[in-house]
């Protein structure tokens, strides 16, 4: 069953789908973030490999997958979304290589037809828009094979670029992360839904019987939020010396879990046990 906050915020990218490519295709800090965790995906999970892609939005992501020896079943929960993920892969005759279903993440035992995957997958904090976390982790025992990878990108408590905007006044902005235990409202396209922020140490606790850490990086720790426009055009050689430290930086403390969003690669551990889908369908 789809909650109250999950139908909102599949309005809310629904609107977004017509422009979203629009907005953010042509942000050199948003493919900066894309390139940085296609890399680690593919630096954990080996092509020709079958990836679940949650939170698809307009199968950017899939599409590279598809294009770099990967098969992907993408899915979000807005329609309007896929409809743009289904033009692409037609456009590019990738068919053979992207299936696509509308699902909720907190309702992945529904996913048609039951079966595990090597690896699985969600890019800048999909899943910060729900409350049930715990919900959707859990069920990875279950999809993912023994041995598999999931690689979540996600938004954490504390970001020190987004704190340190409170000196250039913008005191919302900077302090929305701070007592947003009980979710922070965030708009889009006039629509209004609620999201959660998540430190790595909660998606631990989660996993912790049946899954190992392989990593955990810190993005946009020190290269800037997307949302600071223009950035890497008006700052070109203090954008390229802000990326080189950050790479070097990404997995050491405290980096690794102060920036805008962390990258967060488990391990499903090859002793657990397998419910397996037959007996769930």
């Amino acid at each position: 069953m789809i909650q109250h906050n999950e139908q909102l915020a599949a309005v809310a990218f629904g609107k977004q789908s017509s422009v979203f490519d629009a907005i953010y295709s042509g942000n050199t800090i948003v493919q900066y973030k894309r390139e940085r965790v296609r890399e680690t995906v593919m630096s954990y999970v080996p092509k020709g490999s079958h990836i679940l892609e949650l939170n698809c939005g307009t199968g950017e992501d899939a599409i590279f997958f598809a294009q770099n020896g990967y098969a992907v079943h993408a899915t979000d929960i807005s329609q309007g979304m896929l409809e743009k993920t289904e033009a692409k892969v037609l456009r590019q005759a990738l068919g053979d290589k992207i299936s696509f279903e509308q699902c909720s993440y907190t309702n992945l035992l529904s996913l048609k037809p039951g079966k595990q995957y090597d690896a699985i997958f969600s890019n800048f904090g999909g899943l910060n828009c729900t409350n049930e976390l715990d919900k959707v982790l859990s069920s990875f025992n279950t999809i993912l094979k023994p041995g598999g990878i999931a690689c979540l990108v996600i938004l954490p408590k504390f970001c020190l670029l987004e704190t340190l905007l409170i000196f250039k006044g913008k005191f919302k902005t900077a302090m929305r992360r701070f007592f947003s235990s009980k979710g922070r409202s965030a708009h889009i396209e006039g629509e209004h839904f609620t999201c959660w922020y998540y430190n790595p140490s909660y998606v631990r606790s989660i996993l912790k019987d049946d899954f190992t850490v392989e990593t955990v990086e810190g993005l946009c720790t020190l290269v800037p939020p997307s949302y600071i426009e223009h950035f890497a055009e008006r700052y070109p050689r203090m954008f390229n010396f802000l990326k080189t430290a950050e790479q070097r930086l990404k997995s050491t403390w405290p980096w690794r879990s102060i920036g805008d969003y962390y990258i967060i690669v488990l391990r499903r551990c090859e002793h657990t046990d397998d419910a397996g889908w037959a007996d769930l369908h």
